[in-house]
């Protein structure tokens, strides 16, 4: 019986469809996470009889057909890219960026990955990094005999050294911007890789025209509402149940026909 192979494809889909809500829930104090959706999408269907098909040998036309569905796949886990609330650390290298950018990181393999998580540090060489020792691009070291580190929203970085009152700018942080933000792939640590659905990189100023400021001693959370993500689940939960009474349905059913005789 075919209901039992599409139930089971609508069972499969609702499963994905929690494991994707979890990993947001998880994900709800990650800073600078965005949220997943799953995307689902119809299969092929079987033609019984077509719509627009002859009825009659004097020219009548069925006017819807018949078909039959074969269930549902999952079409894409949509990554929401929406701005998430910014909240104050009063660390002084903690920087957010309020509008569209990524900063722009150096892997050890070459790379160039790309983050909304503003949570830096510096290394042993006064390099500002991210907290796995990535390098920030481009590379800004702070002199050892420095204090008084200010970023402000174009993304200039000054410091006070020993009691000079006079600042010193050491570089300016970049943002990249992309056509299809939600192209970029997740690697993990809160980082995302180009890919051809992203469209390459395109790097500026913060502040200038397309790209959001910083803001420093903040941090970007989630963009999760756990309100939302509930509700998503009770419904993804109910799903799977219907599914499931339908496979004992269709069981049933053969049971049934079997018995007959």
């Amino acid at each position: 019986m075919q209901a039992l192979l599409i139930a089971a494809t609508g069972m499969m889909a609702q499963e994905l469809n929690v494991e994707v809500i979890s990993n947001n829930i998880a994900n709800m104090r990650t800073t600078g996470f965005k949220r997943q959706r799953a995307e689902f999408q119809d299969l092929l269907y079987q033609n019984i009889r077509r719509a627009g098909s002859a009825t009659s040998d004097s020219g009548t036309i069925s006017p819807s057909g018949i078909q039959i569905g074969s269930g549902v796949k999952t079409g894409a886990t949509y990554r929401v890219m929406s701005q998430g609330s910014v909240m104050q650390t009063e660390k002084e290298l903690d920087v957010a960026i309020r509008g569209d950018g990524y900063f722009r990181i150096s892997l050890p393999d070459g790379r160039t990955a790309y983050t909304r998580d503003g949570s830096f540090e510096i290394d042993q060489n006064g390099t500002l990094v991210t907290i796995d020792g990535y390098t920030v691009e481009p590379s800004i070291t702070i002199p050892q005999n420095a204090r008084g580190i200010s970023i402000d929203g174009s993304g200039q970085v000054e410091v006070q050294i020993d009691d000079n009152t006079a600042s010193q700018q050491l570089g300016q942080i970049q943002l990249a911007r992309f056509v299809n933000r939600s192209g970029l792939e997740a690697i993990g640590d809160n980082l995302f890789v180009e890919t051809g659905a992203s469209g390459s990189e395109q790097v500026g100023a913060p502040g200038s025209a397309g790209y959001g400021n910083l803001l420093q001693q903040y941090l970007e959370q989630a963009n999760v509402n756990a309100v939302s993500e509930i509700s998503d689940l009770i419904a993804a939960q109910r799903a799977y149940e219907m599914n499931a009474r339908v496979i004992r349905a269709a069981d049933e059913m053969m049971s049934a026909t079997s018995s007959i005789g």
